[in-house]
């Protein structure tokens, strides 16, 4: 039995304290952004009902925490997206990882693996032609062994 399952309502807020965990590893140098928690509630009221559409395009999935009831251990977060098709992918659905985070007392134990590797069979099972994500130093070389390859970026970002 795998120790991966799907994210329901119910892991809301362990959900949300892991996503704090990654952004404090990623953005730690940001005093802004470091262990703040303010967010949490307004995105809890969305996120709760993305948790509970199975059908939807978001999913999350978790290791249950093994020496601590009730919390999680790791996650692996993502979206489907929609763009006008192209070749390699004339339909244009493509899947987005974000959020994949372990919880410190539980790391190296392939949990963040497992549970990417769930997302990315959600991806497929759903037509997903490719899957794109942002990697942090420590994080490229999971990816890397995942399949996923380092690419030019023309990335900007407007922030409305």
């Amino acid at each position: 039995m795998s120790l991966v399952r799907r994210a329901t309502p119910d892991d809301t807020g362990e959900l949300l304290r892991l996503r704090q965990v990654m952004l404090d590893s990623v953005f730690s140098l940001d005093p802004a952004t470091r262990s703040a928690t303010d967010w949490q509630a307004a995105s809890a009221r969305t996120l709760r009902p993305r948790l509970a559409d199975p059908e939807g395009d978001f999913a999350a999935f978790v290791v249950d925490h093994p020496q601590r009831p009730g919390a999680l251990a790791a996650t692996a977060v993502g979206t489907l997206e929609y763009r006008i098709g192209r070749a390699g992918n004339p339909h244009g659905v493509a899947g987005y990882v974000f959020s994949v985070a372990t919880d410190p007392s539980a790391r190296r134990r392939g949990y963040a693996r497992a549970c990417t590797q769930a997302l990315l069979d959600w991806f497929r099972e759903r037509g997903a032609r490719s899957v794109d994500l942002t990697a942090s130093p420590d994080a490229e070389p999971l990816y890397a062994s995942l399949g996923f390859q380092r690419k030019p970026d023309p990335y900007m970002q407007l922030k409305l």
